[in-house]
Parts: structure tokens; C-alpha cells; sequence
């Protein structure tokens, strides 16, 4: 098996021994993103706006690759406080998303400083 890293400077460089993406067997994974803006490393205050830039920073990976948020399958989601966050997130989620939807898995999870944490499996075009 063959892996290609996918790299932008659009997105958080990551801040240990693991890529932005990587493409393998014609899937793209991506690492779990937070909500940092790549520019200034400023974060939003609430989860709406942390799930938009975690978002966006993620769009920032697949269209390094000639992807797009429509050939997201599979996504998986952290949440720090899930009952209280999960209808804000939500929300914020959908504007990024068209049915058919993907695949989600969403959790809570304790996360450092941040709100929401999300990777996605993206099938690729042949």
C-alpha cells in the first residue's frame, strides 16, 4: 500500500508526528482538526463558530487534494460538552453538509481548550 501526505498551509500544521492528511487505497483521512484559524491561531468563543473554522480548516485539507465536502462518507466528532453543545453543533455542522449526508459518529470527549474536534474519511473521485 502506497500513502500520500496532503499538506496546505490553509489548515493548522499539525503540532506533532502526524499529517494534515494522508491518501491511501482511494480514500482521503484527516487528522482531527480544532478549531485554530491557520492564519493567527485565534479560536472562536462558542462551539457554533469553533465548528464552522474546524470546518473549514478540514476544507482547507480536501481541496489541497481536489476534493470537496460533498465526497466526505464518514466523519467522527468530539465533543467537550455534548448535551449542552450538540444542537449549536449541529446547526453549524449542516451548513457544510448536503444530502445524502455522511456517516457521523459523535462523542464526548475531554479535549484541551477546545469545544469540538473532528476528522473526516473522504472517498475519492477515480
Amino acid at each position: 500500500m502506497s500513502k500520500k501526505e496532503i499538506s496546505t498551509r490553509n489548515a493548522p500544521s499539525p503540532v506533532g508526528p502526524y499529517s494534515q492528511g494522508i491518501v491511501a487505497n482511494g480514500f482521503l483521512y484527516t487528522a482531527g482538526f480544532g478549531p485554530q484559524d491557520p492564519n493567527t491561531g485565534a479560536m472562536a468563543d462558542g462551539v457554533e463558530e469553533q465548528t464552522r473554522q474546524v470546518l473549514r480548516n478540514i476544507r482547507s485539507v480536501l481541496e489541497a487534494h481536489g476534493a470537496s465536502m460533498d465526497d466526505v462518507v464518514k466523519s467522527t466528532v468530539h465533543l467537550q460538552h455534548l448535551d449542552r453543545d450538540f444542537a449549536a453543533f449541529n446547526g453549524a455542522y449542516r451548513e457544510f453538509f448536503a444530502a445524502p449526508y455522511p456517516v457521523r459518529t459523535t462523542v464526548g470527549s475531554t479535549l484541551a481548550g477546545i469545544l469540538v474536534e473532528i476528522d473526516v474519511v473522504v472517498a475519492l473521485r477515480p
